[in-house]
């Protein structure tokens, strides 16, 4: 449901079909629950190419802001 509406606001502001999608979950989740969210996202239409630490997460979209020669646009959506 949230990954759904979340789907949603994504594909709203980007203008085209969003099919992939790079999840963040917390650091202490086992192996079970992100196999669960991997089965939710596949619910919402998503395919996760990779799941990643909520830590993991924010220093790269800290980073994204950070590097003066970055090319090209760039879309970070947290939830």
């Amino acid at each position: 449901m949230v990954l759904t509406k979340m789907r949603e606001i994504a594909e709203a502001y980007l203008g085209t079909s969003v099919k992939k999608a790079v999840v963040a979950v917390p650091a202490y989740f086992s192996d079970s629950q992100r196999q669960a969210t991997k089965d939710a996202a596949a619910v919402a239409g998503l395919v996760v190419t990779h799941i990643i630490n909520s830590p993991t997460a924010a220093a790269i979209a800290y980073g994204f802001g950070k590097r003066a020669t970055s090319v090209g646009v760039k879309n970070v959506l947290g939830l």
